[in-house]
């Protein structure tokens, strides 16, 4: 079904440590506006879709948000992983590092740990893609944040490449949504 490659879809090679950079890049991973619910929310939501481009917009943008959150992973094991102990501690990365040490655990910048109530799956293709809109939005001001505090240009360089793929997914929402309001389906839509 897929040709999985063994490299991230953007190179990441993060050269010094930052624990409480790594608290906050973290919530892109299993925070409420993360990769982590992004693919989730758009492989469960292309089931309930009337036509076959867009179940697979749905599944391609789902799946590259799973490269995505590869890629968020990485980013927040390379920040955290030759951290001093001493640096952890006096970070906001200490709570988390209490019970994950290092790795890398599915939780937002708050150490809240992910939560399927993020999903939005309604079955209504119109009610889906408006929040994929949104939420892709979401992405992108989290992303903003995050380079208002970094100055590290090696987490800059790859934040940047994951925003600009939050607007180009907005983009190719929004022309689904179109392209489906266009069509004029019925209020309940019974196809395959």
């Amino acid at each position: 079904m897929w040709n999985y490659q063994k490299k991230l879809q953007y190179p990441v090679n993060i050269k010094n440590p930052n624990p409480k950079l790594a608290s906050y890049v973290c919530t892109q991973y299993g925070g409420p506006n993360g990769e982590l619910s992004a693919s989730l929310r758009y492989l469960s939501q292309r089931y309930s879709m009337p036509d076959a481009m867009t179940k697979a917009l749905l599944t391609d943008i789902g799946t590259e948000e799973l490269a995505h959150l590869e890629i968020v992973g990485t980013i927040v094991r390379q920040l955290a992983k030759c951290a001093s102990d001493e640096e952890i501690e006096n970070s906001p990365f200490g709570a988390y590092f209490m019970n994950h040490g290092r790795g890398v655990y599915p939780a937002d910048s708050n150490g809240m740990p992910f939560n399927a109530l993020a999903l939005a799956v309604t079955a209504d293709p119109i009610a889906d893609l408006t929040e994929n809109l949104a939420a892709e939005q979401k992405a992108r001001v989290v992303y903003d944040n995050i380079l208002k505090v970094s100055d590290d240009p090696d987490v800059n360089d790859v934040v940047k490449f994951l925003r600009q793929r939050e607007i180009v997914h907005f983009q190719r929402f929004g022309e689904a949504l179109d392209q489906i309001q266009n069509k004029r389906l019925p209020k309940m839509y019974c196809g395959k």
